[in-house]
């Protein structure tokens, strides 16, 4: 029981510093913020905010955290569920009601997968809830396994070379949305809530259907991540250290003017030398 209690105390400061870390590269969050944490009841979403709440009671800034699920009746959710779990952690939260399953299901052809069109509702949904309601920030769940795993699908059927953003402006301009858990490891969120026991609800609407993009490449990470330890690292460092010169994006980087391109990169890295020029 002991070693079950440290081990827990241990992984509880590793996932901490991983998100303060994340929230401080990033400008996350800033004093004042009112932050919406979208909780769909799953693994990650549970850790970000029994994290998120920890910092907030121990942070130098004041921020307040409001608890947001969207229920979008599929049939058979446990609805007392989350509520019950909040009430117990006196969390403040809302559950918002809106039957997104019935169009979802009526739109999508036979067959077909079901992750776009819910994600379009849900995520407009919500963006609607935290400009109607004055919130400056949108946490959502996605760790360092889902960028990873979004930049592959990006490069396999997109053909584009890009990722999941750690915070991003949405198209209106209207709200930011931050990614809190965009340093923690999957494998450290799952056994976190496997220890704390969350009251994980599974989502049987987009995780039942069977030939998911995302699930191929999930299972060719993890193949890699057990033949060749640490190379989902290096992976994930990658995208922290672009080199547009080494690309063939022509918007990017002037490949046609190299010479002048060149100088003025030169000129900038003497200047970052002499004068500390931040970035």
């Amino acid at each position: 029981m002991g070693n079950l209690r440290l081990e827990k105390n241990k992984l509880n400061k590793k996932l901490r510093r991983s998100v303060a870390k994340a929230i401080s590269d990033f400008n996350m969050i800033e004093d004042g913020d009112r932050v919406l944490v979208c909780l769909s009841g799953g693994k990650d979403s549970f850790t970000m905010l029994d994290i998120l709440l920890s910092l907030r009671d121990h942070a130098p800034i004041n921020f307040e955290i409001l608890a947001f699920n969207l229920d979008q009746k599929q049939p058979g959710f446990p609805e007392r569920v989350l509520p019950d779990y909040l009430k117990q952690r006196d969390v403040e939260f809302v559950v918002l009601e809106e039957d997104t399953y019935s169009l979802v299901v009526d739109m999508v052809p036979k067959g077909k997968t079901y992750c776009g069109w819910c994600s379009r509702f849900r995520r407009g949904i919500i963006y609607r809830y935290a400009k109607d309601n004055n919130f400056s920030k949108i946490a959502l769940g996605h760790h360092r396994d889902d960028i990873i795993e979004t930049l592959f699908l990006n490069m396999f059927y997109g053909g584009k070379l890009k990722a999941m953003p750690p915070k991003l402006l949405s198209d209106d301009s209207a709200n930011v949305v931050i990614r809190p858990l965009a340093y923690c490891r999957e494998k450290d969120i799952v056994r976190y809530a496997e220890m704390c026991e969350f009251p994980i609800i599974p989502c049987d609407l987009c995780g039942s259907q069977e030939g998911l993009q995302r699930a191929t490449i999930k299972k060719m990470l993890q193949s890699w991540d057990k033949q060749h330890p640490g190379r989902i690292e290096t992976i994930f460092k990658s995208i922290q250290s672009l080199v547009p010169s080494h690309l063939l994006d022509e918007s990017k980087f002037d490949f046609k003017d190299l010479a002048k391109t060149q100088s003025k990169i030169s000129l900038v890295q003497l200047d970052d030398r002499e004068y500390s020029i931040p970035d």
